[in-house]
This record gives structure tokens, sequence and C-alpha cells, in this order.
């Protein structure tokens, strides 16, 4: 059993954060992890993109292969486009629905939902909105972990929750609780699509 995950955004959205729940749960339900982490110009507004591979067996190379990828999680959607030459014909792509308008000649909305429309196997959620909505504007990464967590076969819905007590614990119960609930709210979210 393995997943290999491309993950993408731009710097200051917390593309690392979910890579990093995402490996403290692969490492603590004992799978291999290898990560490879390319940070554009990572500073907020630049592209940021992680190859996360995990396996109940070895893994070779901690980069994922053209056309191999199970899955694109990305928390913009033209980033979400970069990557589609790495997605295998059944992988998913789990985005953000919402623009982070950084380049003077950013795509038009509607073409750029009309052509992740047309991907067969397509997750978009407003985590902003939904963010935004529930006053949790610097939980929009954990929402749009929770909106894959059905896409991640490897890993359980469960010990995706326990990894983010692991993973904020340090910062305190409320931060926690509060991660959980935009995780739980994400994960309600893909229910609609």
């Amino acid at each position: 059993m393995k997943q290999d995950i491309i993950l993408s955004g731009v710097g200051g959205q917390g593309i690392l954060s979910i890579a990093t729940i995402i490996g403290e749960a692969a490492t603590q339900a004992g799978l291999t992890l290898k990560q490879a982490e390319v940070h554009g110009m990572s500073q907020r507004g630049g592209d940021v993109q992680s190859n996360l591979r995990l396996s109940d067996g070895e893994i070779a190379s901690d980069l994922i292969a053209v056309g191999t990828a199970d899955m694109i999680l990305s928390l913009e959607p033209m980033e979400a486009l970069r990557y589609i030459p790495y997605l295998n014909k059944e992988g998913w792509v789990i985005t953000s629905s919402s623009p982070f308008k950084n380049i003077p000649n950013y795509p038009e909305d509607e073409a750029l939902m009309a052509e992740l429309r047309a991907l067969p196997h397509v997750v978009m959620v407003d985590v902003d909105a939904l963010a935004k909505e529930h006053s949790m504007p610097k939980c929009a990464n954990v929402m749009l972990l929770g909106a894959a967590a059905r896409y991640l076969n490897i890993l359980s819905v469960e010990e995706l929750r326990e990894s983010i007590a692991r993973v904020f614990g340090t910062k305190g119960e409320a931060v926690v609780e509060m991660n959980r609930r935009a995780f739980d709210l994400g994960h309600a979210a893909s229910d609609l699509k």
C-alpha cells in the first residue's frame, strides 16, 4: 500500500504544516515516509511545493515521477493545475477554489475553474470562505486537509485528527481543538462535492 501526494500552494498558506500533520500521522502508523520540499520563493506569495511519499514498504526515491502521483493537494487552484502532469489517471485533485492572485497575468477565474472542473477526479472547496465564516482565518490549510482525508487511503481520519493534537499540542488545547474543528469542517465540506 502506498500513496504519493504533491502538496502545492504559495508561501504563507500553510502547505508545509499539512505535510507535517500527514507525516507525523504516517510515522505514528508505522509507515515509511519520504519527503522532498521545493520552495520556489517560499516567502508569502511565492510558490511552494512538496513531494510526500507514504508506503507500508520501502520507498526508493523521495521524488514523485511524472504521471504517478495519487493526489495533488493544493491551497491555490492555479498551483494545482501546474502539477497535473504528475497526476496518475486515477489520481485526485483536492484544491481550494479561492485564487491567490499574486501575478499580473493571473488567469481569469472562470477559465481556471472550468479547467479544474474538466478533470475526472477533483474536489474544490472554498476553504478561505469557510475559514472566514467560522472565524478561523489561519486554519484554511487544515480545512483543506480535512477535505482530502477521505481520499488519503493510507491513513484514517482518526489518525489524522490525532496527529493534529500532537503537532499543535505545544500551542495549547484551544489551538488543538480549533484545528480539529477546522479539519472536521473541511471533511464535512468535501461531502457536498
